[in-house]
Formats: structure tokens, C-alpha cells, sequence
């Protein structure tokens, strides 16, 4: 099946083609056509998949023919996150420049002034978070009376944030004969609630059974400690050829932790979490997209919608704590038939998430092992090391260790110096092994897997 097969305006698949596409994926090709015959839909779709274009494109054709007007946008979009919505806006730029539609953005950390004018102006596309556009709503900044067209973009997500009760107010201040399309990855009760409430005989797309396994993706499990996870990382970059990766962990100050512990070991590394402001957000992913920095450490806030090309890579610095995050964040690899890798770092308290990813996938993760890309459970390394000599210690006599002891004690050099307080002794980094005065001989256990 070709774009053409979809009834897709000349314009349109004109800026397809030029954006080098020619045929749609399947979330695309069952979306689209319904769409333009103005059903409510429910898609349901693996992230990766294409799921934005597939209401992007028929709403560009749709909304081709009428005119905004101040305070009143023609259809919205809702997005849970600032990056989704950005995204989401790109992709109107780049497939809607043969069409003479006005569009804004409404999200927060940014200033509402110029948000307010293009309001002003009117606007036929507002893509939003719920937080902004109830804030301007509620100023009277904004009228929902005029938007014909809603789209809920990545419903579960917006569950885990907490924004249903904002989507069923902002639902209910929308016309009740408006075209709505829910896109969601999973489909748990809340949400098959909010959709039989708000959507009208929707038709159902699911093109992939919900967190399926992506079988484009490798993944692995790769056993560490905690104190030898950034080891076992920069073992795991070295040993892949990797082009681009996405590091993600579970708080926001491991990901700056770490993003300056790999700068400090020579990557090129960035960071980008909740704590920053959007202007920097969008900088750090310019960076990351322009290939200025090829690795990109991340809390779950880039977790859904991040779409940037190439990605090779994607490790779980941290394994989620929710297994839905695990589906979202290993699928910003692998997207549009590419091939990727996914390695999730697994300490042993990190066998019941692993269980429930397991169950939720359907899928045995196996075990990524040997060589420097997995300098496996340092200290537990060191102590399976330590225990042959200490059933060997046991196994001897009492009597003949201590006369061993007594015959390997070295004689005391005089005190020379007593009653002076000894120099502090300089101690290993616990952690990342920055350059600190650790003049010793290196441990046995940091020597595993790397033929030292």
C-alpha cells in the first residue's frame, strides 16, 4: 500500500514524499482513512510505530478548508509531556508547508505572552499539555467552544502523570459533536473508561497486542552491582557499535550524576531531565540531534515521543520501576524497521521488575555475558574469589594456623614516631574512578572482564 491509497490530498503527499516516505506503516494505513471520514478512533500501537503521522496528516487535510478565529482554535491536540508536543508540532511544519495552517503551542517553562498572541490571531492546530491550557483557560485566555477536532495522544501516559481528571474537565468544554481520536500504547480500565465516556461508536485500531516485543529490538539483561553499574556502562559503550544511545535512570540526579561522571571519562555526553527549563531541554536535544553529543542520559520525561534517527542504543541505566516505561524507553531504538539495542543494568533487587517486564512483554529477556561489556557483580565476583580460601582456612587444623600466623607476622620496626597521628591514607573513588590518589595495586575484582 502506498500513501496514495489513502486518500491523501496532492499536497500532502507531496510533503510525504519530499520527508522520504512512501508507504505508511500500519497504525498509519488503518488510522488514516477513518480519520478523514471523521470517525472517532481508538489506536492502540507500540510506540516507534508512526502512530503520529497517522493522525497528523489526515487533520492537515481536514482542516484545510475553514477559518480560525481569535481564542478559538479549530482542534486540539493533548499531550502529556512538553517534548511530545513539540514533536507533534514539527511534524505539522514539515508535512503541512503546501498547506496555510497557523498552529500553537501551548506548554509550560516557557512564557505565556507570545502563547497568548498566537491565541489572538486564532490558530487552527493547538497542541497543548493539560497543565498550560487549563492555566489559560481558566484566565480566560482561551475558548474551547470552536474546537471541532481532539486528539489524546498517548493516553497511558497521561494516567501515570495524573491527568485524566484535567482530560474529562477539558472534554467536557468541548463541543459534544466534535471528532475525538484516542492513541494510547496500552489500554487499561481507566482508559477504556475515559473512551467509552467521551468518544462516540469509535473504531478500534490496534495494530500490534499492547507492550509486545518489538522484534527489531535485541534486548538484554546484563548483571552488575550497585557500586559497579557505571563500570559495567562504560564497559557495555566500549564493547557495542554504537552510534547514537539514550541512557535512562530512575531520578533526576543520577541522570546529572552520571551524564558528568561519562563527560569526565571523555563521552560526549548530555543530560536531560525535569529539573530544566524547557529552552534548555530543546537545546540539550539539538545537541543530541545535531550529533554534537552522542549520548543522551535521560529520566523518564524523554521516556515517550523522543523520536530522533539513528538511534542505536538504548540502556537502562536504572531497570523502571514500571514496566510499561520499560516498552516506551527501549523504543526510542529500532523505530521505522532500523535495528536496535536495548541493555538493561540489573542489580540483584532488581529481579521482581525484571519479572514483571517479563510478564507484562511476554518475553524472557536473556543475559547479556562476557568480555568488557560486562564486568558482572564486581563484589560478588570477589567474594566467590574469597570462598575456596576460606574453606581451605577452615579445613585446617587450629593449631597449624595459628603456628602459620605466628610464623608469617612480621617483626615490629621501632616506634619511632608514636603519638603522632598517621597521615590519612587516600581511598578509591567510590564513584567512577576519577583520578583521586589511589596508588594501590588493583583490586582482583575490578580486574574481571577486563583482561587486566
Amino acid at each position: 500500500m502506498k500513501f496514495a491509497d489513502l486518500g491523501l490530498s496532492d499536497e500532502l503527499l507531496r510533503a510525504i514524499d519530499e520527508s522520504g516516505y512512501s508507504e505508511p506503516t500500519a497504525i498509519q494505513a488503518g488510522a488514516i482513512p477513518s480519520v478523514l471520514m471523521m470517525r472517532d478512533i481508538i489506536g492502540i500501537a507500540q510506540t516507534g510505530t508512526g502512530k503520529t503521522a497517522s493522525f497528523v496528516l489526515p487533520m492537515i487535510d481536514i482542516l484545510a478548508h475553514g477559518r480560525a478565529r481569535a481564542l478559538m482554535p479549530r482542534s486540539l491536540i493533548l499531550e502529556p509531556t512538553r517534548e511530545l508536543a513539540a514533536q507533534v508540532a514539527e511534524n505539522f511544519e514539515k508535512y503541512g508547508k503546501y498547506h496555510k495552517l497557523s498552529m500553537a503551542l501551548l506548554i509550560g517553562g516557557v512564557q505565556m505572552g507570545d502563547q497568548v498572541k498566537a491565541l489572538e490571531k486564532g490558530v487552527d492546530v493547538l497542541i497543548a499539555t493539560p497543565g498550560r491550557l487549563m492555566d489559560l483557560f481558566e484566565r480566560g485566555k482561551i475558548l474551547l467552544t470552536g474546537c471541532n477536532l481532539l486528539v489524546i495522544d498517548e493516553a497511558d501516559r497521561m494516567l501515570d502523570m495524573g491527568f485524566i481528571p484535567d482530560i474529562e474537565n477539558i472534554c467536557t468544554k468541548l463541543p459534544a459533536n466534535r471528532q475525538t481520536l484516542l492513541f494510547s500504547a496500552t489500554m487499561p480500565p481507566p482508559i477504556k473508561k475515559l473512551a467509552d465516556k467521551f468518544l462516540s461508536n469509535p473504531k478500534t485500531i490496534e495494530v500490534a497486542r499492547p507492550a509486545s516485543r518489538n522484534e527489531n529490538i535485541e534486548q538484554f539483561v546484563v548483571k552488575t552491582s550497585e557500586r559497579g553499574k557505571r563500570d559495567t556502562l562504560r564497559g557495555l559503550i566500549e564493547a557495542e557499535d554504537m552510534a547514537t544511545a539514550i541512557i535512562f535512570c530512575n531520578r533526576k540526579t543520577t541522570v546529572r550524576e552520571l551524564a558528568k561522571s561519562l563527560q569526565r571519562h571523555g563521552y560526549k555526553a548530555g543530560e536531560i531531565h525535569g529539573d530544566m527549563d524547557q529552552s534548555s531541554r530543546i537545546a540539550e536535544l539539538d545537541r543530541f540531534k545535531a550529533g554534537t553529543i552522542n549520548i543522551l542520559v535521560a529520566s523518564d520525561v524523554a521516556a515517550r515521543g523522543l523520536d530522533v534517527k539513528g538511534v542505536s542504543h538504548v540502556f537502562n541505566f536504572d531497570a523502571p520501576w514500571h514496566p510499561d516505561d520499560y516498552v516506551h524507553r527501549i523504543g526510542r531504538t529500532g523505530r521505522a524497521g532500523a535495528k536496535g539495542r536495548a541493555f538493561t543494568l540489573v542489580t540483584p533487587s532488581d529481579d521482581e521488575a525484571i519479572d514483571n517486564i517479563e510478564k507484562l512483554t511476554g518475553y524472557k529477556i536473556p543475559v547479556h555475558g562476557g568480555g568488557a561489556a560486562n564486568p558482572a557483580s564486581a563484589p560478588e565476583s570477589d567474594k566467590d574469589a574469597r570462598e575456596p580460601r576460606r574453606s581451605a582456612r577452615r579445613a585446617e587444623p587450629k593449631a597449624a594456623r595459628g603456628a602459620k600466623r605466628a610464623a608469617e607476622k612480621p617483626r615490629e620496626a621501632p616506634k619511632k614516631d608514636a603519638g603522632r597521628r598517621p597521615a590519612p591514607q587516600a581511598r578509591p573513588d567510590d564513584d567512577d574512578g576519577a583520578d583521586d590518589g589511589w596508588n594501590g595495586p588493583m583490586p582482583s575484582f575490578l580486574s574481571v572482564g577486563f583482561g587486566t
